[in-house]
């Protein structure tokens, strides 16, 4: 590679790490519009998030696309290859995201105009503020490329995972007492669930950041247990079949 050829090609790899940041700060603006959403009873917002998630995919797909013609077009190795592939495994990380978003849009239309009680309004607020956190902070890790900030991601992440397990002990709680119906219930722990799961895409990013600079990888345990022989998927009970 000539040294105009590669001074082009970090120019678009630099163009490809900007359109990721574009996207990324897209999907952390609707994490708190989708909160919004859901505690105001808002139809109409939920229309607009559901709707501008389109764009979103659109976006996703082309940033893909430019990313492995960067892979094939120019071979790049080392710290260059892994920039580029830490970028095609976020871009799916925060298109996941944003339909988590928009699922949590679904969910408040489901369970328009049913009231919910102030403790659970409080933990939706402060699962919705911790994702938005989360996701600030791995953008900022990605954009400045600081692995120990990529590293306090998982331990952040814990936070929401807690506030995970009081939604369900309130939903439980709240239904015990007769103050929430099944179907309501129902959503409120899928809502629950899509907030961790956008932590945990969240965290992703923060991995993936920590491989771009270090070669970092994180454990697979259950891998490494398949590899090892301990977890031999071929043991284990075969279910009978529909005509058995």
């Amino acid at each position: 590679m000539t040294v105009e050829t590669r001074k082009a090609f970090h120019t678009q790899l630099e163009d490809v790490r900007e359109a990721l940041a574009r996207l990324t700060s897209s999907v952390i603006e609707e994490i708190p519009r989708a909160t919004n959403v859901l505690l105001d009873g808002d139809l109409e917002g939920a229309e607009y998030v559901i709707r501008a998630d389109d764009a979103i995919d659109a976006r996703s797909i082309e940033l893909e696309e430019r990313t492995y013609q960067l892979i094939a077009l120019q071979a790049p190795v080392a710290s260059d290859l892994r920039a580029l592939v830490a970028v095609a495994k976020i871009v799916g990380d925060v298109e996941r995201s944003a339909d988590l978003c928009v699922n949590i849009c679904k969910a408040a239309r489901r369970i328009y105009r049913h009231p919910l009680d102030p403790k659970l309004r409080g933990i939706i607020a402060k699962m919705g503020e911790q994702a938005q956190l989360l996701y600030e902070a791995a953008l900022e890790s990605y954009v400045d490329n600081d692995e120990a900030k990529a590293a306090a991601l998982d331990d952040m992440d814990s936070t929401l995972d807690s506030l995970q397990r009081a939604m369900i002990r309130a939903i439980v709680e709240c239904a015990s007492a007769g103050q929430l119906d099944l179907e309501t219930a129902v959503q409120l722990a899928m809502v629950a669930r899509f907030y961790e799961r956008i932590g945990d895409h969240a965290v992703n990013m923060g991995e993936r950041v920590r491989y771009v600079i270090s070669g970092w990888l994180p454990e697979h345990k259950g891998a490494q247990r398949h590899l090892s022989g301990a977890d031999d998927t071929d043991e284990l009970p075969r279910f009978p079949s529909a005509e058995s």
